[in-house]
C-alpha cells in the first residue's frame, strides 16, 4: 500500500523557501494518500518546479523487500521567483488543481501497443511545454530522426528487448560520424579507425542513448507502459569514454585573438571571453538584458553588473554576473543603445554558425594553432575562473549548470600544468638531505 507522507508547507513561496533543497521533493497528499502534490528545487536553483505522484502499486526493491511504487510528472514550474502565468510558471493553487485535473480526468488517455517513434513524439512535446530552447529542441529532433528511428520506429516499447537495444548501441558507436547535410541529404565522416575516434564514437552514443532512455522513461511515467526492465539497470552505457573539454586560451592568446580579430566580430569574443556565455546566447542577447545594480558592501555601495540570459540551452533562466572589467566594457558598449546587443556591421543579425570563418581567421591572424573554436571562449572562462580559485557552485551558476558535476567533469582538469604548479607551491618541503650526504644508522645489538 502507499506509504504516508510529511505533510510540507508548500503555499506560497515563502513558505517553500524555508525547505531544504536538493533531489528530494516534499509532498502533499491530496487523494486517498495515493496522489501528492509534490514540490522540488534543486541547489542553487532559483525556482522549483511542481510534480504530481500517483501510487501505483507495491514492487521489490534491491533486497527483494516490498517497496512502494509511483508514478511521477512534472505540472510545470513553481512561482519562486518569477509570477504565476498559469501554464509555464504555477502557483500553488494552480499546480494544486492541476494535479487534481489530471487524477479525476476519466480513464483512456493510456496508449496501447506504444511504439518507440509515438514515444519520441510524447517527449518532444513534453520538453516542448517544460521550456526547453527552440535550439535545443532542434538538437533533440536531430538526433531522434538520424539515430534513433531508423531502427527502433516502429518497436513497441513493452516489447522491447534489452538485446535489441544493446545491438542497435553497438551497431551506433561503430558507424561513422553524421556531418552536415548537403541539398537535403545526409554525409558522413569515415568510419572509427583509431582509439581516439572510437572514444569519441562510443560518447556520442551514450548521448543518444540518454535521450532514448528519458523519452522511455517518461512514457512508463505518464502510465503507457507497465515497466522499464529492458531500458533500465540492464542496460548500460559505454564505460569510461568521456574526456574532459581541452582547448583553451592562456591569458595572452586571448588578448591576441582580440587584437586580430575583425571590428564587428571583436565584440562579440570580448563578451564571449567576459561572461562564458554561449554563441547562441551572445546572439539573443539584448541591450536591455546588461543591468546594473547597487550593493552594499563593507557599509560602501558597489556597482554590481550583470547579464540576464531568458533563453538558454536548457530553457531555463540565469543572471551572469560581470567582473569589474566585464561591468565597464558591457557600460560602454551598450551605451546610448536599443535592441539586439551583437549584430553585423550592416545591423543584420548573427545568425547560425555565422561565427565559424571570423573564428578561423582570427586565430589565424593571431598565430594561435591550431585554430580553436568560439565555444572554447566559454571553456577559457570557466578553466581560468577554476584556476583562480573560483569555487566550483560558482562557476556552474554562471554557466548555467544545475550543479557542480559538469565543471568538475570538464574544467577541472583543463590544466596539468597548472596542478603541477599549485603543488609545486604549496605542498610541504621537509628539508631532508641528499641521500649521499646520508650516514647510515647501525641498528643495536
Amino acid at each position: 500500500m502507499a506509504g504516508t507522507v510529511q505533510h510540507a508547507r508548500l503555499e506560497s513561496p515563502s513558505a517553500r523557501a524555508r525547505l531544504k533543497r536538493g533531489r528530494q521533493p516534499h509532498w502533499q497528499a491530496l487523494v486517498d494518500g495515493k496522489v501528492h502534490l509534490g514540490w522540488q528545487c534543486w541547489k542553487g536553483d532559483p525556482e522549483g518546479r511542481w510534480i504530481l505522484r500517483r501510487y501505483v502499486g507495491l514492487g521489490k526493491s534491491k533486497n527483494s523487500k516490498a517497496v512502494a511504487k509511483y508514478r511521477t510528472e512534472t505540472l510545470g514550474r513553481a512561482d519562486d521567483s518569477k509570477a504565476a502565468d498559469g501554464i509555464r510558471v504555477l502557483n500553488y493553487e494552480q499546480a494544486k488543481a492541476a494535479a487534481e485535473a489530471k487524477v479525476t480526468t476519466p480513464g483512456g488517455d493510456k496508449i496501447e501497443r506504444l511504439t518507440v517513434a509515438k514515444a519520441m513524439e510524447l517527449y518532444i512535446d513534453f520538453k516542448r511545454n517544460e521550456g526547453l530552447s527552440v535550439h535545443g529542441i532542434k538538437d533533440l529532433n536531430s538526433r531522434i530522426n538520424t539515430r534513433i528511428l531508423p531502427e527502433l520506429a516502429d518497436l513497441v516499447v513493452s516489447e522491447i528487448e534489452t538485446k535489441r537495444l544493446r545491438n542497435w548501441l553497438a551497431s551506433m558507436a561503430a558507424s561513422p560520424a553524421q556531418t552536415r547535410p548537403k541539398d537535403g541529404k545526409p554525409q558522413y565522416r569515415s568510419a572509427p579507425v583509431s582509439d581516439e575516434d572510437v572514444r569519441r564514437r562510443c560518447a556520442s552514443a551514450n548521448r543518444v542513448l540518454s535521450i532514448l532512455k528519458a523519452a522511455l522513461n517518461h512514457a512508463f511515467d505518464e502510465g503507457h507502459v507497465n515497466n522499464r526492465d529492458a531500458w533500465g539497470r540492464r542496460l548500460k552505457p559505454f564505460r569510461k569514454v568521456d574526456a574532459a573539454r581541452p582547448g583553451f586560451f592562456k591569458l595572452d592568446e586571448a588578448r591576441r585573438l582580440i587584437n586580430a580579430s575583425s571590428p564587428e566580430f571583436r565584440s562579440l569574443l570580448r563578451a564571449a571571453l567576459e561572461t562564458g556565455c554561449r554563441y547562441s546566447e551572445l546572439a539573443r542577447m539584448k541591450i536591455a538584458d546588461f543591468n546594473i545594480t547597487i550593493e552594499r558592501k563593507d557599509d560602501t555601495e558597489v556597482e554590481v553588473g550583470r547579464i540576464a540570459i531568458p533563453i538558454s540551452k536548457s530553457g531555463k533562466t540565469r543572471d551572469v554576473t560581470l567582473t569589474y572589467a566585464g561591468l565597464a566594457f558591457f557600460r560602454e558598449y551598450c551605451a546610448g543603445r536599443t535592441g539586439l546587443m551583437f549584430t553585423h556591421a550592416n545591423g543584420k543579425p548573427w545568425q547560425k554558425s555565422e561565427q565559424a570563418r571570423p573564428m578561423r581567421e582570427a586565430c589565424k591572424h593571431a598565430r594561435i594553432s591550431p585554430a580553436i573554436g568560439f565555444h572554447q571562449l566559454r571553456h577559457t572562462w570557466a578553466s581560468h575562473a577554476v584556476m583562480n580559485g573560483m569555487p566550483l557552485m560558482v562557476v556552474a551558476m554562471n554557466l548555467g549548470h544545475r550543479d557542480t558535476r559538469m565543471v568538475e567533469k570538464h574544467y577541472g582538469h583543463l590544466a596539468p600544468s597548472f596542478i603541477t604548479e599549485a603543488i609545486r607551491v604549496h605542498a610541504p618541503v621537509y628539508g631532508i638531505t641528499e641521500l649521499e650526504k646520508v650516514v647510515p644508522l647501525r641498528g643495536g645489538g
